[in-house]
């Protein structure tokens, strides 16, 4: 079935053609509204700053802001989320036991082989058949996952064909750089066969640095428009915090990410001259200029306190090490068990790709709540620091409800601690009105109609 590189790729260039011509046969997305939380930052009146404010009291009333069809809405959609990590898991060990076991892997090394006698162009060309292969065999899960239920909760506004081509364009961009990488690794598998697990782990976390650093200027705008905002009510405040917390920026961009999905976000990545504050076109249209601050103060927050080096640094070499450790120990054992089935000749053979593929993906799902609790930890200390920064605790609030349009509000704490990768809705909206409890005298008293936002007090002129 996969005695020819060149049929695979033809069937995955008609998928994609196939989707290209839906495209245009399909009807534009429906409106979202019913699916949105309330995009205006209102105070309630338990929320507004005075003697008796209470952090609970106030916590609550701006939950009762949260429709009850959406609050279920999102407690379904996530939740479903559980389960899909498991059927990702299972799916994925199912797909690499497949390709060992029918011998597809190996038939797949001797079709490079014959293409070119060149060991790294051989890699390449495995890899190349190993990712289309896998694209197709996963499709069907993946286009549930990722088009089918994202238009069932009103999240995706795409039409199928530019998601294929989204999806299309990922596949090319994986081919070229995990073929780089996958060639180094295998070409320090067999030069250094003892070590090789170390110098693969370092070779690893490079290229890991190296592809957050061209992300923001060369990966990004494959898939979206990026342009610089222009509109000063909305950059000003933001290039005022980013100066005031030495963040050395000069523009605000913005991505059209609305041409993809209905979630908000924003981010400050990059190094150097590829540093970027970048917020995308549905925070700007959805979101009031108090949640645009505290947002943006958010993301500050993992700058500045160098989020992304102490990961690179710190806890992924401990994982990626971690991993290289497994496969040292188990691949040589799952090949003295089943290498003969599966024609794989040893550790430097391409065709035990997806045997470190499927142990990895145990290793990654076990992992699971330690890598969610790391992540967690880190926007805990960004949402502190954005509200430090922003002084927006009720425009913080909004952009938790907003959030809450596909995050569950109020999980249990077990539930919390496996399955997020980010504080809970209630707990940030908590700890945003626990700061506002603390810094009341920032807040002038209300005098116009209850509900309107809140602003922090302007500073004496004396």
């Amino acid at each position: 079935m996969i005695s020819r590189l060149r049929a695979v790729c033809a069937l995955s260039f008609l998928c994609v053609c196939f989707g290209v011509c839906l495209a245009s046969a399909q009807p534009a997305p429906a409106s979202n509204a019913a699916n949105e939380m309330p995009s205006v930052t209102t105070v309630p009146a338990a929320a507004q700053p005075s003697p008796n404010f209470s952090v609970d009291a106030a916590t609550e009333a701006y939950l009762a802001q949260i429709p009850a069809s959406s609050r279920a809405r999102s407690d379904a959609y996530f939740e479903g989320g559980y389960w899909l990590i498991l059927w990702d898991f299972l799916y994925g060990a199912a797909i690499s036991l497949l390709l060992l076991n029918w011998r597809w892997s190996a038939r797949m090394r001797d079709l490079a082989e014959r293409i070119t006698r060149f060991k790294p162009l051989q890699t390449f060309v495995y890899w190349a058949e190993y990712s289309v292969i896998t694209f197709i065999l996963g499709a069907p899960l993946g286009i549930y996952e990722g088009y089918t239920r994202e238009h069932k909760y009103g999240l995706a506004t795409q039409t199928f064909g530019p998601w294929a081509w989204d999806q299309t364009k990922g596949l090319l961009i994986g081919i070229v750089l995990g073929g780089l990488l996958v060639m180094a690794l295998f070409g320090i598998v067999r030069r250094l066969p003892r070590t090789w697990w170390l110098w693969g782990a370092a070779v690893t976390l490079l290229f890991l640095i190296f592809s957050v650093l061209i992300s923001p200027v060369y990966l990004q705008p494959i898939f979206n428009k990026i342009t610089r905002l222009d509109d000063p009510k909305v950059t000003e405040p933001i290039l005022s915090m980013a100066r005031a917390n030495g963040i050395a920026a000069k523009d605000v961009y913005q991505i059209d990410a609305s041409r993809q999905t209905t979630r908000m976000s924003a981010n400050v990545s990059g190094f150097g001259q590829t540093m970027r504050i970048t917020m995308n076109d549905n925070l700007q249209r959805r979101g009031s200029p108090e949640e645009i601050q505290a947002v943006m103060g958010h993301e500050m927050g993992h700058y500045v306190l160098n989020h992304i080096y102490k990961d690179i640094l710190l806890f992924f070499p401990i994982v990626i090490i971690g991993g290289f450790a497994l496969l040292r120990w188990s691949l040589g054992w799952c090949l003295a068990r089943w290498g003969d089935k599966w024609q794989i000749r040893g550790i430097g053979d391409t065709a035990i790709v997806p045997l470190v593929v499927l142990l990895l993906s145990i290793y990654s799902f076990i992992l699971t709540p330690i890598q969610n609790t790391q992540t967690r930890t880190e926007e805990r200390e960004a949402d502190m620091y954005g509200l430090n920064a922003s002084r927006q605790p009720d425009g913080f609030a909004q952009a938790a409800i907003h959030l809450g349009e596909y995050r569950k509000m109020r999980p249990g704490d077990l539930e919390e601690f496996i399955f997020f990768d980010h504080p809970s809705g209630y707990n940030r909206i908590h700890r945003a009105m626990q700061w506002k409890a603390e810094n009341l005298k920032l807040f002038q008293a209300q005098d116009g109609q209850e509900g309107t936002a809140n602003k922090p007090e302007a500073p004496s002129s004396n």
